[in-house]
């Protein structure tokens, strides 16, 4: 298949906006790579540059070494899956999937059999005979994938192929989408907002905010060690809580004048930063505070008391709401449970998967003994 480098790639409008900054990114064979933020943040710009959509304002792009930024669309051997399905409404499924083959003039053989093997990939077989405007929004989708499939080039690229699907639908194309790169083993670079689908579907993800990249790597790695406050609270549901507090010198931190005892591996991070009696964010999972005790922590060094201000009921799963420090915090109980609104409860914390991240910066710290595990991560998930 197929290779990408992209280096210090940039790109700004004629107007002066600049909605890509210094992006780089090492893209391996059969890489399923997802490019996820919020809207605005230059993920498709970035995927359109990649393209050739748009001009590359510096930087360089690679595509098995060979540098492309002068390169036409065409030339550069990608297929691409739009959001907006772009088939062509006068035509039938087969003449939507078979028009890149035409139009390259291959044989009317070779053309039938990778239409039909598409087809049947996708479960179109019956279909070939419809025009898109007879079709369901999933078929639709379908038979946009199934076009680049057609086409068996070196890279696909994907801008929020699922966003117009309802909610169903969108798990199930999902999963299709999931097997199928596991079949072709296609180089893909996908564009979505929803960072289930990113976390679900990547194999390296690439978070960015405004232009910028704020991390990469798998979507475990990026899940348990977020770089920054923006990572954390982007990828999770319900996102990470951020609680403002201060670590004692005698290993205890304090929210809402509550004493909490620091875990040792994370008070290690407190030592080395230099940042006892010192403000900074304490970063914790929903997952990580247990209410009540459900999993049956006993040690009150790591509970404090609170009242439920909300609660959601979501079938496998409970959100339980407490204001700490004048801050809305999410608990996220692996039980159906019917709380009562204002009650009293206790609270537990897990801070041996908890973080800290400079107040100003908002960068999560690190000891040599994380940064160590990290890169273990890194390694075992390259191999």
């Amino acid at each position: 298949m197929a290779t990408l480098k992209l280096k210090d790639i940039n790109k700004i409008y004629p107007n002066g906006y600049q909605a890509v900054y210094d992006f780089n990114l090492d893209i391996e064979d059969k890489d399923f790579i997802v490019l996820v933020g919020p809207s605005g943040c230059g993920k498709s710009t970035t995927l359109r540059m990649i393209a050739g959509l748009e001009n590359i304002s510096s930087g360089e792009l690679y595509i098995d070494d060979e540098l492309v930024n002068e390169k036409d669309p065409k030339d550069r051997d990608i297929s691409m899956v739009f959001q907006s399905y772009a088939l062509y409404p006068h035509m039938t499924v087969f003449d939507n999937l078979s028009y890149g083959l035409k139009i390259k003039k291959a044989p009317i053989r070779e053309i039938e059999e990778k239409v039909v093997k598409a087809a049947k990939s996708l479960d179109l077989l019956d279909l070939l005979d419809r025009k898109p405007a007879e079709l369901s929004g999933g078929q639709r989708q379908r038979v946009a994938l199934g076009r680049a499939m057609v086409k068996e080039a070196r890279v696909f690229l994907m801008d929020e192929p699922l966003s117009n699907l309802d909610a169903k639908l969108r798990v199930q194309t999902r999963g299709e989408l999931i097997k199928l790169h596991e079949e072709l083993g296609n180089t893909t670079v996908y564009v979505t907002h929803d960072q289930v689908e990113a976390m679900t579907m990547a194999t390296k993800m690439v978070v960015m905010s405004n232009g910028y990249v704020e991390q990469i790597g798998s979507p475990e790695i990026i899940y348990n060690y977020p770089n920054n406050v923006f990572v954390g609270a982007f990828i999770g549901t319900p996102p990470m809580n951020f609680i403002n507090t201060v670590v004692s010198k005698d290993g205890y931190l304090t929210i809402d004048g509550s004493k909490i005892k620091v875990d040792e591996n994370k008070l290690d991070i407190i030592k080395e930063n230099d940042l006892f009696d010192k403000p900074v964010i304490l970063g914790v999972r929903p997952e990580d505070i247990h209410v009540d005790n459900i999993r049956g922590e006993s040690d009150e060094e790591v509970a404090m008391n609170s009242k439920v201000v909300f609660y959601e009921i979501l079938g496998a799963d409970t959100n339980v709401f407490f204001n700490l420090e004048g801050k809305e915090v999410i608990s996220k109980v692996e039980d159906t449970r019917d709380f009562t609104i204002g009650s009293d409860v206790k609270i537990c914390f897990d801070l041996s998967k908890a973080h800290f991240f400079d107040v100003e910066t908002t960068n999560r710290y690190t000891s040599k003994k994380e940064d160590k595990a990290l890169a273990d991560l890194i390694s075992i998930s390259r191999k």
